[in-house]
C-alpha cells in the first residue's frame, strides 16, 4: 500500500482547508443574502386610528401606508368627512414621512399636507390643512378585531319603539319625529344615536327616500352603510352608492329600488368582517372593514359603538330597526 510523500499530504491539507474557507465563505454571503432579502418592513406599514386636534375638537382620522414594489411606500386617508382617499406615495426620509393630497370636499384649493414619525405602535404629526393652519394629531394602530369564536346570538331588541326617539339622542338639534310607526327626519339636521353601544350584532333596518336625498347607518358609530337614491340621484363613484361600505366596500350587485319605496339591509357586523344582505339579496359577503369612514364618531375602533343614523343629507324615514347582539 502507497502512502503520501510528506509533500503530498501538505498539498491535500491545505486543498482541504482552501474548500472548507471556501464554504464558509458561501454561506456567509447566502446568510447576508437572506437577512438582507428578508428585512424588516418599517413600522409605518400598516393601519392607524387618528385623533386630529382641531380647533379644541378631536377630529376622528384614518390612514393606511402600503409598499408599492420594493422600493415606494402608498397609502389612503380618511379625513373627518368624504370617502377614502388614495396616497400617490408616502415619502421617507430617514424615519420622517410626509405625503400631500388634494381637497376632496373641503373648503379652499390647496392640499393638505401631513408630517409625521412613527414609534413602534405610536404615530404622531401635523397636518396643514386647506386653509394654512397647521393642526398637530397623533394615533395607534389599528386593531385587527380577528374573532377567534363564532358568535353566539343574544335576543333581538327593538332599537325604535314606534312612539318616540327614546333610546336615541341627536348630535344637535333634534328634528326627528315618531309618526304612525315611522322614525322621520323631515329635513336636513341633526344626526339621530342610539344611547346603547354595541361590538358585534346583527341589524335589520328599513327605509324610505324621496328622490334625490340621502342617508346611512352607521355601524358602531364608525362605518358608514350607504343610504342613498342611486337610481335617479346623482351620480356617485361605486364604492359610495347605494349599499356599499362607504369609500371602501362596493356592492356585488345594485338593489336599489325607486325613491319613495320602503327597502331593508340586513346587516352581520363581527370584528372587521361584515355582511350585507340589500332588499333580500347579498351584496357584500364576508368581507373587512379596512378602517372608519367619513363621519365617524371617533375612531377607537377597538371599543363598541353606538347606531347611528345620518338625517343631515335630505329628508329621510326609518322604521322596524331590531338588532341582535352577540353574546
Amino acid at each position: 500500500m502507497k502512502t503520501l510523500s510528506m509533500f503530498g499530504r501538505r498539498y491535500v491539507t491545505r486543498f482541504f482547508r482552501s474548500q472548507i474557507m471556501l464554504m464558509l465563505a458561501l454561506c456567509w454571503g447566502a446568510q447576508s443574502f437572506a437577512q438582507e432579502t428578508m428585512k424588516k418592513d418599517p413600522d409605518v406599514i400598516g393601519r392607524w386610528d387618528l385623533t386630529i386636534d382641531k380647533d379644541g375638537k378631536g377630529i376622528p382620522s384614518w390612514l393606511e401606508v402600503q409598499k408599492s414594489g420594493t422600493h415606494t411606500l402608498i397609502g389612503r386617508f380618511c379625513y373627518a368627512f368624504g370617502s377614502a382617499r388614495p396616497i400617490s406615495e408616502v415619502k421617507d426620509n430617514m424615519g420622517k414621512y410626509s405625503f400631500s393630497i388634494p381637497p376632496q370636499w373641503e373648503d379652499g384649493k390647496s392640499n393638505m399636507d401631513f408630517q409625521f414619525e412613527v414609534s413602534g405602535n405610536q404615530i404622531s404629526g401635523t397636518m396643514v390643512y386647506t386653509d394654512g393652519q397647521t393642526y398637530h394629531w397623533t394615533g395607534v394602530r389599528a386593531p385587527e378585531l380577528i374573532r377567534t369564536k363564532k358568535p353566539v346570538w343574544g335576543t333581538p331588541v327593538r332599537l325604535f319603539n314606534g312612539k318616540n326617539t327614546k333610546g336615541w339622542h341627536a348630535d344637535g338639534k333634534n328634528q326627528w319625529i315618531a309618526e304612525n310607526g315611522i322614525l322621520r327626519s323631515p329635513h336636513s339636521g341633526a344626526n339621530l344615536i342610539t344611547d346603547k353601544t354595541y361590538k358585534d350584532f346583527k341589524l335589520h333596518i328599513e327605509f324610505r327616500y324621496p328622490q334625490g336625498s340621502n342617508s346611512g347607518v352607521y355601524l358602531r358609530g364608525r362605518y358608514e352603510l350607504q343610504v342613498i337614491d342611486t337610481k335617479s340621484g346623482e351620480p356617485e363613484p361605486i364604492n359610495n352608492q347605494f349599499s356599499a361600505i362607504y369609500g371602501f366596500l362596493p356592492p356585488n350587485k345594485m338593489m336599489a329600488k325607486n325613491p319613495g319605496e320602503w327597502q331593508s339591509y340586513d346587516v352581520t357586523l363581527v370584528g372587521r368582517m361584515v355582511t350585507v344582505v340589500a332588499n333580500g339579496t347579498p351584496v357584500i359577503i364576508n368581507q373587512i372593514i379596512p378602517g372608519i369612514t367619513g363621519g365617524a364618531l371617533d375612531s377607537k375602533e377597538g371599543e363598541p359603538g353606538p347606531i347611528f343614523i345620518q338625517g343631515d343629507h335630505g329628508p329621510i324615514d326609518y322604521r322596524n330597526i331590531i338588532i341582535t347582539p352577540a353574546k
